[in-house]
């Protein structure tokens, strides 16, 4: 996961709508499915799954009341802390 990339999709969000979010890893959900996808292409798509996940959290938290700096610090927190587990 990288942070800038969460940031800067919570803040697409803030912008647009969360929806194009969700639907778009829709798509790369069903692309995984896709008959020739490369282990490489795998791991990129799951990358992208990953912060675009992280970036709907983080806006969870954002809307719930979390300054968004401490919403995107919390979140990095748990899951350094989920890895070290």
């Amino acid at each position: 996961m990288r942070l800038p990339i969460i940031k800067h999709v919570v803040e697409f969000i803030e912008k647009n709508d969360e929806d194009y979010v969700v639907e778009s890893m829709d798509l790369l959900e069903d692309l995984i499915e896709a008959k020739g996808i490369k282990d490489e292409e795998l791991e990129v798509i799951g990358e992208l799954l990953s912060n675009l996940s992280g970036a709907l959290e983080v806006h969870k938290d954002v809307r719930s009341g979390t300054p968004k700096k401490e919403a995107l610090n919390g979140f990095m927190k748990r899951v350094m802390g989920s890895i070290d587990s």
